[in-house]
């Protein structure tokens, strides 16, 4: 049952050259992302359309997903999605929270798509950020869609805790620790030759495809820092590292393990051996520009092309606490752009949906650009030691943005040298 009045591509056309009405995707993420879930001739979304998923009705707190996105009521509101059950049910959510003005396209799949004449945006790089039967193919032997071919290896991430894979994971994945890549003193990708040994040991060569996940688990267990409550960010620091290293086809699965069981597959326990292979296949780094050090650092600090970026939490980038129990030093890296990820050293919220999965990805670029972030420059995320920085250098990999790295040694590296200098406190203007 269609509960809204419908509007026409024509007039939808009309709308979007004048920068109206306010138009809200309810399909999935990843088909606003670009996936073609629904069988579509095209993948992507129509422009300037938020991303509204249908199955966010459901939430306690949908109310507050809108405000966020500064959805009000006194806008125009036009819905789209596969099909009129999707609307309908965001529909009635909104009319419950006293929007009236609401409108509806459903001709997307038969009409939009079918147009060539009528444009669609997608994530430049959407292929790297799958969803869950995307997943399922690829591990029941199957070449799911977008998918090069050739040997696949499925990785769940997990920082010092196997009992978070063997407690329950995707059916054929292999365990991979993120210490088996980055160093448990200075918390940096290991050394070429140690990254070599671990990829073959897990049976990664630089063809084979890679896809990595993350669990979340009880934030309230400090044992299970930071596979818990950080999740894919783990996840997405190996996957970081291994492009780095020079594997070439490396994909995370979006909303990790969550969205696995939200999607009602089967979950295995049992512990799957790894098959080692006897050459990576190229030298490592294949990609070194993509991460930086602290001479590089400082030198990017001195240059008109470039920014180091901070994706810290205000807590920490005020100097008001270090992040980390490891790290005394507080303040923050005078000259860095500041981007700031959530509460704290452990969550990367302002970068994520409350389902796990990343954020709209124009929310995402419009905060970096009115925090003076370019895309013509030369930038490098960083955090207290890789992992959030990792997962916006991330973010902005998949927008395409071309010249990103990682500092990998962030505010533990800088803070060790007294001779570098910091500030505190709110930053002048």
């Amino acid at each position: 049952m269609n509960l809204l009045p419908a509007v026409s591509s024509a007039t939808l056309m009309d709308g979007i050259r004048k920068g109206e009405p306010c138009i809200l995707d309810v399909r999935p993420v990843d088909a606003y992302n670009g996936w073609r879930l629904g069988g579509e001739v095209r993948g992507g979304h129509i422009p300037g359309a938020r991303s509204l998923p249908a199955i966010w009705a459901k939430y306690i707190d949908w109310i507050e997903i809108v405000r966020n996105k500064q959805i009000w009521p006194d806008q125009h509101i036009v819905l789209y999605g596969y099909d009129m059950n999707q609307t309908d049910e965001v529909a009635a959510r909104f009319k419950k929270a006293g929007y009236d003005n609401l409108s509806v396209y459903g001709k997307f799949k038969d009409e939009w798509v079918m147009n060539e004449d009528m444009p669609l945006e997608r994530m430049p790089r959407y292929q790297h950020l799958v969803y869950p039967q995307w997943v399922h193919e690829a591990a029941d032997g199957k070449i799911p869609p977008e998918h090069p071919g050739g040997k696949t290896v499925i990785c769940h991430a997990h920082y010092r805790n196997r009992d978070a894979y063997l407690s329950g994971h995707i059916p054929g994945a292999i365990d991979i620790d993120t210490n088996a890549l980055e160093s448990t003193g200075t918390w940096n990708r290991r050394s070429a030759g140690e990254l070599k040994k671990t990829l073959e040991n897990h049976g990664i060569t630089s063809d084979t495809t890679v896809i990595l996940y993350g669990k979340y688990m009880d934030p309230d267990n400090d044992d299970e820092f930071p596979g818990s409550a950080a999740g894919d960010i783990g996840a997405i620091r190996c996957a970081f590292i291994m492009l780095y290293a020079g594997v070439k086809d490396v994909r995370v699965l979006n909303g990790g393990f969550h969205a696995w069981e939200r999607a009602g597959f089967e979950i295995h326990t049992d512990d799957i051996p790894k098959a080692p292979v006897t050459d990576f296949g190229v030298d490592i780094p294949a990609q070194p520009h993509l991460a930086i050090d602290l001479e590089e650092a400082k030198a990017m600090l001195a240059s008109d092309g470039a920014e180091l970026v901070c994706v810290r939490s205000l807590p920490e980038y005020l100097g008001e606490v270090s992040g980390y129990n490891y790290i005394e030093a507080r303040g923050r890296i005078p000259g860095a752009v500041f981007v700031d990820c959530g509460t704290d050293a452990y969550h990367m919220e302002n970068y994520r949906n409350l389902d796990y999965t990343t954020r709209e990805y124009p929310e995402i670029e419009t905060i970096w650009r009115q925090a003076g972030l370019a895309p013509e420059k030369h930038l490098a995320f960083y955090c207290g030691t890789g992992w959030r920085g990792s997962e916006a250098w991330f973010n902005a990999w998949l927008l395409g943005w071309p010249r990103i790295s990682v500092f990998d040694g962030g505010w533990f590296e800088w803070s060790n040298d007294p001779a570098n200098p910091y500030e505190t406190g709110v930053p002048e203007k």
